[in-house]
């Protein structure tokens, strides 16, 4: 068996595996080991991402600000194509969701009400009798997921990081102060930290390694593609219902996404989209929208992971010496991601985490453990 020696091994090369890596390399030897073929292939590779201040819980929100500067000015060399473009996110209330829209904006940050004339303006397909009020936020934007990945992939390498693609997990042991990662193929990695970064597999890597399951939970997500011709979509704001039970957005410029904001518990596989939430999200987008679909063009899903109180979970085991957590991303992962690389490397680091400090009790994963009697 070949051994290869790292000061950091970390298990999953999705975004949160890829930023924590790049972060950790400026300062340690990293390996970045994945199970598939390609970098991000379960759940980064399948997202429809924006940038979106109000989304998610307050650890999330901070987090989230705390990333924005990276997407606006992110550093030479990572990547030739901009990270980021302007697109404002429209929130719909039906006359039974008035009430939600209204916490909505008296809790949020850089939301407005918008007059629905002007909506209409913006998104003529809107259907007249479909919502009672609306909100946007005009500051958002989308996100070029495909672009960040593999920029921080561009800055592990560029640091003498590994990554190790087709190297799935079989056994995870620690003896005399390192870990044995042995994975698929007959390569083994040391190291004295394992950073598990593994998603939707973040308790069973775990598992193997003997640490106790934070209780994760892989939640299935639906998105399909349709034609809205005769509509013009390019420059229409993101739609989605304050209820948040569907949502759309354009795609490829001519092209709209949608999805039923489906969140099914299953399990760590590869998703597939079911026919019914495919259904579904066609359903509930022509409730809002005058947009007849004659086909699908394509339709997906993946798996958005959770923690068991939706807050993400970043720092070391409470149990299991030099093991480290950066799980439960759920669907924030990506705008997040900057932030949350540097968090990490400053934890593993034994740094100060600077404005992270506010929201490191709502991140730190010794929260699901009691202490043991």
């Amino acid at each position: 068996m070949d051994t290869y020696k790292f000061d950091i091994v970390v298990i999953g090369a999705g975004i949160a595996g890829a930023t924590a890596a790049a972060h950790l390399a400026e300062n340690h030897r990293v390996a970045l080991i994945e199970a598939e073929e390609a970098a991000g292939y379960h759940t980064t590779g399948r997202s429809a991402a924006l940038w979106i201040q109000n989304y998610g819980p307050p650890d999330v929100r901070a987090m989230s600000a705390l990333s924005r500067s990276f997407f606006e000015t992110p550093p030479p060399g990572f990547t030739d194509t901009p990270l980021m473009s302007r697109r404002p996110v429209v929130t719909l209330a039906p006359a039974d969701q008035e009430p939600a829209l209204r916490q909505m904006l008296a809790e949020g940050q850089g939301m407005r009400e918008i007059p629905l004339a002007e909506l209409r303006a913006m998104v003529p397909a809107l259907r007249p009798d479909y919502a009672v009020a609306a909100t946007i936020e005009d500051d958002a934007f989308d996100m070029d997921v495909a672009a960040l990945l593999q920029g921080f992939l561009r800055q592990l390498r560029a640091r003498d990081g590994v990554l190790a693609l087709r190297s799935r997990a079989g056994r995870i042991e620690r003896r005399g102060g390192m870990w044995h990662v042995e994975v698929t193929g007959g390569a083994a990695f040391t190291a004295p930290v394992v950073v598990d970064a593994a998603g939707a597999w973040g308790d069973e890597v775990a598992a193997l390694a003997g640490a106790r399951p934070l209780g994760l939970v892989p939640k299935r997500r639906t998105a399909v593609i349709v034609d809205p011709a005769p509509w013009q979509v390019a420059d229409w704001p993101m739609l989605s219902d304050a209820g948040s039970t569907w949502y759309a957005r354009a795609e490829a410029r001519t092209k709209l996404l949608v999805s039923p904001a489906d969140e099914t518990d299953t399990y760590p596989h590869d998703a597939r989209p079911d026919e019914l939430d495919v259904a579904i999200a066609v359903d509930r987008m022509q409730q809002a929208l005058d947009i007849e679909v004659r086909r699908i063009e394509h339709s997906w899903a993946g798996l958005r992971t959770f923690t068991p109180d939706r807050s993400l979970a970043i720092g070391w085991d409470r149990e299991v010496e030099g093991f480290f957590w950066s799980v439960g991303q759920g669907g924030y992962g990506i705008q997040t991601s900057p932030a949350q690389g540097r968090l990490v490397a400053d934890l593993v680091g034994g740094r100060d985490p600077g404005a992270a400090r506010s929201f490191l009790n709502l991140v730190d994963p010794k929260r699901f453990h009691a202490v043991s009697a």
